[in-house]
């Protein structure tokens, strides 16, 4: 069987993840790792069986394709010779560092012809998979997203660190356009903000709301999603979906408030028939299957076998324009009066956003 010749650009926190499962795959033919740190990138040699390089530029020519899990300010830079070199890439979230250095990438990926994954990696976590398969034209959705400070990711503030994420989801779910952000946030340990709440208005009506912090003392990912077919509650870290649905009863038969108006009405029992005979709970069964394997098996597949990527730069870029919108209404929230004025403690609001040239 002919192996995918692949390189990992990068050897940190998530990078190792990237190096360690690449380096399983039957298809796949781990390179390199390209890593800057030496004490990061020389182990990856002895534990996975592969070779370290200091400067990606040296393998850019000895392979077929590469994952790039490095800060995401140097998206770009990194990127542009691999797709310069008709090289496909995977991505990690976000796309790039602003909405101008995404469209960038995005060109780039067009005028080359090739493909570009974007680690948005909880499209693969099988309980979103369960869920999205329960949910007909979303009316209302509400996602929160919060964990500790990890001290990653500091380039980068809360909406394009965790938020994007659910976005994305959003994005997907509801296959519209957004027309309308509100938001507002608080930036408390750097330069970015770090805790964020945003309302997204879909031209068909759909309304988002998003809650993301990254200085909650636990961790917590929850989606629940309105529509036609109920309400499904997904919880991404458990793995959990519960779905409840009208039942024909409900949906047909004589309301339980005009069953309740009755003389003879036993109030009671109509409590219990809530859960019975009105609306029903289940709980499909999700796959344990890990979803950053899932994503880069994905992305493999799809390079080796020449098909679409899942997750592209296009979708993607899309993400980062709600993404700047939300910043963008954060930096606008007059919190005491006074647009663009200080939201933390520090002497410097949020970092401002960068115009698309």
């Amino acid at each position: 069987m002919s192996r995918l010749k692949v390189a990992v650009v990068g050897a940190g926190a998530l990078g190792r993840h990237h190096v360690r499962i690449l380096s399983g795959l039957d298809n796949v033919e781990l390179v390199a790792v390209a890593e800057l740190n030496e004490a990061l990138g020389r182990p990856m040699v002895e534990q996975f069986g592969t070779r370290w390089v200091a400067d990606f530029h040296e393998i850019i020519d000895q392979v077929e394709a590469a994952s790039i899990v490095v800060p995401t300010t140097a998206h770009l830079k990194i990127a542009t010779p691999f797709l310069e070199h008709g090289v496909p890439l995977l991505i990690e979230k976000p796309l790039a560092a602003d909405l101008q250095q995404s469209e960038q990438i995005v060109r780039l990926s067009e005028a080359h012809n090739v493909p570009v994954q974007v680690g948005h990696v909880e499209r693969f976590n099988p309980a979103f998979v369960a869920a999205s398969e329960r949910c007909e034209s979303p009316k209302y959705i509400r996602a929160e997203r919060v964990s500790p400070f990890t001290f990653r990711s500091t380039d980068i503030g809360v909406v394009h660190d965790l938020m994007i994420h659910d976005i994305d989801l959003v994005l997907n779910l509801v296959q519209d356009r957004v027309v309308r952000v509100e938001a507002f946030g608080l930036g408390l340990m750097g330069d970015f903000e770090d805790c964020a709440q945003a309302r997204l208005h879909f031209e068909g009506g759909c309304i988002a709301d998003l809650v993301a912090s990254r200085i909650n003392p636990g961790a917590a990912r929850q989606m629940q999603i309105w529509s036609a077919a109920g309400c499904v509650n997904v919880d991404f870290t458990s793995r959990e979906v519960r779905h409840a649905y009208p039942t024909e009863t409900l949906k047909f038969g004589t309301s339980p408030v005009e069953r309740a108006r009755q003389p003879d009405a036993d109030i009671e029992q109509l409590k219990r028939d809530v859960f019975e005979s009105f609306i029903k709970i289940d709980s499909p069964s999700v796959s344990d299957a890990d979803a950053l394997t899932a994503e880069l098996s994905s992305f493999v597949d799809a390079i080796s076998s020449g098909t679409p990527v899942s997750v592209d730069s296009g979708q993607a870029l899309k993400a980062m324009q709600v993404a700047e919108q939300v910043v963008s209404a954060i930096n606008a929230h007059a919190w005491d009066g006074q647009q663009g004025h200080l939201i933390g403690p520090f002497p410097q609001p949020v970092a401002p956003l960068k115009q698309a040239g």
